[in-house]
């Protein structure tokens, strides 16, 4: 795969995102890397991240958090789209494909309108779904205090 297969994906990538950038905040802007949040600088943890764009040697991946605590969004979507999953919320590619960054780009807007940018979100369904999160977790879960 040449640099510039990878540099049009993840331009193309990029652009799925940048225009919730302009309703949350990005979080990072660099050459290999792209990723927004729901909360500002100073009130970000691992709860907040709505999404990202990250080249890689083999491909470019596209995250996008709300599809991991809220996987009823992945309904619906088509079976080419699928095989480009890795793990519950990456999606990989090697090359530009205009009918998936499409369908993406329309997963991408569920997923903003599902959270409504609202930082509290993540933390809110992660509690919803009984799954741990970092930082932003008031209490552990699952575990009794230890005997004193």
């Amino acid at each position: 795969m040449s640099p510039t297969d990878f540099d049009a994906t993840f331009d193309r990538l990029k652009a799925i995102l940048e225009p919730y950038a302009r309703r949350m905040s990005v979080s990072y802007d660099e050459p290999t890397g792209y990723g927004v949040d729901m909360a500002p600088a100073g009130e970000r943890n691992p709860t907040t991240w709505f999404g990202g764009v990250r080249r890689g040697k083999a491909y470019v991946s596209y995250y996008l958090m709300p599809v991991y605590v809220e996987p009823s969004l992945l309904e619906g979507i088509s079976p080419e789209l699928r095989r480009r999953m890795q793990g519950k919320s990456c999606f990989n590619f090697t090359r530009v494909d205009d009918a998936l960054f499409e369908e993406l780009t329309e997963l991408t807007r569920r997923g903003f309108e599902r959270t409504g940018g609202d930082p509290s979100w993540g933390v809110a369904k992660r509690e919803e779904h009984d799954m741990a999160y970092r930082k932003a977790m008031s209490k552990p879960r699952g575990r009794k205090a230890a005997a004193g």
